[in-house]
């Protein structure tokens, strides 16, 4: 199950004609009893986010929320003031079909950009998405499947958080992937009892290392929006700051935002291979991570993993360009763990294993830089003739 496996939630998905066929394409998640519980967000830092993510961080001011009404097909994204009026109008309806007030209400859409929503058939199917309302695991599938766009599966994950309770997720997202974040929605839910300063200091961090160390095309959506919102179910006193509970809430978290990334990166657009890009030996964490994003963002290395070509000449390249400062005769890059390049020249190694390695569709691309100490990792795909007919509108 994903955010219905916390007791207290429920969720649904239903169509409202947003998509053709009657494909589900408007979910629903909420609070049982209809009341705010804390709250946190993040969203993209694109500055032409979308209508949504707007009133969303507008309704997040003071850390409550009671439900999230999501819909597919359409971002809600370059559309002015009529865009901010249909997302306040989406959070109005649902708000008067679940009892509560329009600012208690997250509002996130997905699809396409620049078209407006067609709000009048959205709305008219808000209802019954409140009606709809349960928990158990089949909800829960139905409001992740009501989220996809060009997605193929449907994204689902819980973690135990420690003392009885439970970190629940879902998501969508296929492609616009880059950090930060994606062009994806998240929607998580615990019944760990939290402040909001605490909830966005966990969701903060279990972003960072998840949803930010993918990469599948180097674009940055209008649209990315993680929300948790965490509703206790006994007298506890809330976490709020440094403490075994917190800790144990923050593993819970990232494990289901890892989870969420790697399902995501899994059914990224037209992808057969994913590949995890690992530096090592650089002087800072964050040198390594813009030296693995550097790699995961090229496009001359995506073509190369498409084309099983462990051609790591194009590596040390974006290695060099990355703007981290390192010795290009003291790096080592090594596929799989087959070692081609040692101190910046090419490494004596066995080609026919080198190419059984490279055929796979999982590849780690490990780089030593010989700088340091720190190390980061980044996931990333392949560059496919796939991905580009996606995204011409061929396929």
């Amino acid at each position: 199950m994903s955010v219905t496996a916390v007791p207290g939630f429920e969720a649904a998905g239903v169509a409202s004609g947003v998509k053709p066929d009657q494909t589900p394409d408007l979910a629903l998640v909420a609070t049982a009893d209809r009341r705010p519980v804390a709250a946190a967000g993040v969203f993209t830092t694109n500055q032409a986010c979308a209508a949504p993510v707007q009133i969303s961080r507008e309704h997040l001011a003071d850390g409550h929320a009671a439900a999230v009404i999501l819909n597919s097909g359409n971002a809600n994204a370059a559309t002015g003031e009529p865009g901010r009026d249909h997302a306040r109008r989406m959070c109005r309806t649902t708000a008067a079909a679940l009892g509560c007030q329009p600012t208690d209400v997250l509002v996130c859409s997905t699809g396409l950009i620049g078209i407006p929503l067609p709000i009048a058939s959205v709305e008219a199917a808000i209802p019954a998405a409140a009606e709809a309302l349960a928990a158990g695991d089949a909800a829960g599938r139905r409001a992740a499947e009501a989220m996809l766009t060009t997605d193929t599966v449907t994204k689902l994950a819980t973690a135990p958080a420690g003392a009885g309770t439970v970190v629940g997720g879902m998501a969508k997202g296929a492609a616009m992937l880059a950090p930060a974040m994606a062009t994806m929605l998240a929607v998580l839910t615990t019944d760990a009892p939290a402040t909001p300063s605490a909830l966005h200091a966990v969701l903060r961090g279990a972003v960072d290392a998840s949803f930010n160390t993918l990469i599948v095309d180097a674009c940055t959506s209008t649209n990315d929006t993680v929300l948790l919102l965490a509703r206790a179910t006994d007298d506890r006193p809330p976490i709020d700051g440094p403490s075994p509970a917190f800790d144990a809430l923050s593993a819970a978290v990232t494990e289901v935002c890892t989870t969420l990334t790697a399902a995501m990166a899994a059914d990224a657009e037209g992808a057969t291979k994913l590949a995890r890009i690992v530096v090592r030996g650089a002087p800072t964490t964050d040198a390594a991570r813009r030296a693995a994003r550097a790699v995961a963002s090229s496009q001359l290395v995506q073509c190369s993993l498409y084309g099983s070509d462990p051609y790591w000449g194009r590596v040390l390249s974006e290695l060099g360009a990355s703007g981290v400062d390192l010795d290009p005769e003291r790096v080592d890059i090594a596929y799989n763990g087959i070692t081609v390049c040692r101190d910046g020249v090419a490494a004596t190694h066995d080609e026919a294993a080198l190419r059984d390695a490279v055929h796979g569709r999982h590849i780690q691309i490990a780089c030593d830089l010989h700088a340091g100490v720190a190390e980061a990792e980044v996931l990333c795909t392949d560059l496919t003739h796939a991905y580009i007919d996606e995204n011409t509108g061929t396929s």
